[in-house]
């Protein structure tokens, strides 16, 4: 589990068992038994701090670069003079807005089941990622919904504010907005652009836009600065649930040039055994009283885990920080490939162990807070026959963009050319990746900011 969800178990536990209370003198420092030095050692993979693999849909939208400014809920961009209302939170969430719709429409029960289905299935930007045949399979309905069905209960949710919602992807959202264009020419040029020429929209070349087109540069870019009025995320007009913030589970900083690892006290459970429970159970024991000797054993067992838990992240957090001490004394340059297998034979573990232990766990460095899982990696070799880990690479990649010229940026296929001069052989695809794991945009939008 991760530490919050321990948290959240060990305090049920507590809650049922009577033997398990809160230790109100639990030092709030990290013990001694708590804490691991690494010395001498090697190093890992990386400035994984937050790292997030783009999907193509997010990198488009990233690319449209569309207008920032304030939406309010009923969907009117503010420029300063809206109301005192337009201006605070939307208390209800973006489904409770979308069932409130429908519960007004004259449907029947089967039509607004079906409508009901695809707005509960909306992620949080307000998009259907699930496919309409997985609907159809969940719907609550008593015969079996049809493909058109589906079709039909998608299209009136499409219908709904705020404008945009239940779309598949970046261009259907933006279609299902055109209804606020209010020049028909301009609606149709914008449906032109968005259907058709998408990509083209999103590298700003508008130039080839109005060649395919047939029309003036800068009757295409006034089209185009209107779609980019558009909201790519309707659902973040309204509240979400709670955000989730990251506690590291170990802490680690140098001390007299050795680094060492300690336990997050903010992790430790606060629990002890209750002694004065205890004491009353063993004096006035009888057969009958199964029950608490349940609850006594359960007690132990609870206590003895905790302390396995947290002896193991100890353990494992110190066996990484000694492999990847170059990572945090250089930077992500200095990170090495590494295995669950090292790990698990360093200290006498299963694999799976490993594998679960940095499941969902964070470690607080010097230089920032990183998941336990991001120090693994596969190795990576160059032709000298040393091994690097893909973040190193990453971080190669993001220093060679940062010394390109900026009237002549460098295109994947080039970075890809420097990197085989070095000794490192990667695929062209892989230095996309990499780039757009980076925030980088292409070269040719990268030359349309200079």
């Amino acid at each position: 589990m991760s530490s919050i969800d321990f948290a959240t178990t060990v305090n049920d536990v507590m809650g049922r068992n009577p033997f398990l209370e809160f230790d109100e003198d639990a030092e709030m420092e990290g013990a001694d038994v708590n804490t691991a030095t690494s010395e001498a050692s090697d190093s890992t993979d990386g400035d994984d701090r937050a790292e997030f693999d783009s999907s193509g849909e997010q990198r488009l939208e990233t690319a449209l670069d569309f207008d920032s400014g304030r939406v309010s809920p009923s969907g009117a961009l503010l420029d300063g003079d809206g109301s005192v209302l337009d201006t605070m939170a939307a208390q209800s969430t973006l489904s409770d807005f979308l069932h409130g719709q429908l519960n007004v429409l004259p449907l029947s029960w089967r039509d607004l089941v079906l409508a009901r289905t695809v707005v509960e299935s909306l992620d949080d930007d307000g998009y259907l990622r699930t496919p309409l045949d997985e609907l159809m399979a969940i719907a609550p309905v008593d015969a079996p919904a049809e493909a058109d069905e589906m079709a039909i209960a998608l299209r009136r949710v499409q219908a709904l504010e705020p404008a945009g919602v239940a779309a598949r992807d970046v261009g259907e959202c933006l279609m299902l907005q055109m209804p606020s264009v209010a020049c028909p020419d301009d609606a149709r040029l914008a449906r032109l652009i968005v259907g058709e020429h998408l990509q083209l929209l999103a590298a700003r070349d508008t130039g080839k836009l109005a060649r395919l087109l047939g029309e003036t540069p800068a009757r295409v870019q006034t089209v185009c600065e209107r779609i980019r009025r558009f909201d790519p995320r309707p659902g973040w007009r309204f509240g979400s649930g709670q955000v989730a913030y990251v506690v590291p589970d170990v802490i680690t900083r140098k001390v007299r040039g050795q680094w060492q690892v300690q336990l997050n006290p903010a992790v430790v459970p606060r629990v002890r055994l209750s002694r004065s429970c205890t004491d009353l159970f063993q004096r006035h024991r009888s057969r009958s009283d199964r029950e608490l000797a349940s609850h006594l054993q359960e007690a132990h067992w609870t206590l003895r885990n905790i302390e396995q838990r947290l002896s193991t992240i100890v353990d494992v957090a110190a066996a990484i920080v000694r492999r990847q001490r170059h990572f945090l004394d250089f930077g992500a340059m200095a990170m090495k490939p590494l295995g669950l297998r090292e790990i698990a034979d360093e200290l006498s573990i299963h694999e799976s162990t490993v594998s679960r232990v940095t499941n969902n766990k964070y470690l607080a460095t010097p230089c920032g807070v990183f998941e336990m899982k991001r120090f693994f990696s596969r190795a990576m070799h160059s032709e000298n026959g040393s091994a690097c880990s893909p973040m190193a690479i990453r971080s190669l990649i993001g220093d060679i963009i940062a010394a390109e010229r900026p009237a002549a940026p460098l295109s994947d296929v080039e970075i890809t050319q420097q990197l085989a001069g070095q000794g490192l052989v990667v695929a062209r695809r892989t230095v996309t990746k990499y780039r757009q794991m980076l925030r980088i945009d292409a070269a040719d939008r990268r030359r349309l900011q200079t």
